[in-house]
């Protein structure tokens, strides 16, 4: 499995709006790719940030799933997401590979 996680610190002026967003549109309009299963959002509780800090994490199954949406659909639905919150957000990109199934108690 590819974990694709994509973080994002924001204006603290803008996080409700942003999240709102990105839960309705954004998010949904990536998972419909059909290149991810799905997509988890998680809140960073323990960043030595001033500014809320957000993390995406698309699943995919293969790396060409990716590399399928990164050529073919990340440039437009990334260019939305920078117009409509240009200035106001800061952002990284990870690729992650699965290296063990999880590990539970």
């Amino acid at each position: 499995m590819i974990i694709y996680r994509v973080e994002i610190t924001l204006d603290a002026g803008i996080e409700s709006e942003w999240l709102d967003w990105m839960k309705r549109v954004h998010v949904p309009d990536v998972v419909r790719t059909g290149c991810f299963s799905e997509c988890q959002i998680y809140k960073v509780i323990d960043s030595t940030s001033t500014e809320p800090v957000y993390v995406m994490q698309y699943q995919c199954q293969s790396l060409e799933d990716y590399h399928r949406y990164r050529d073919n659909f990340a440039p437009a639905l990334q260019k939305e997401h920078s117009d409509r919150f240009a200035g106001r957000f800061r952002g990284s990109r990870q690729l992650l590979e699965e290296v063990s199934p999880t590990i539970a108690a």
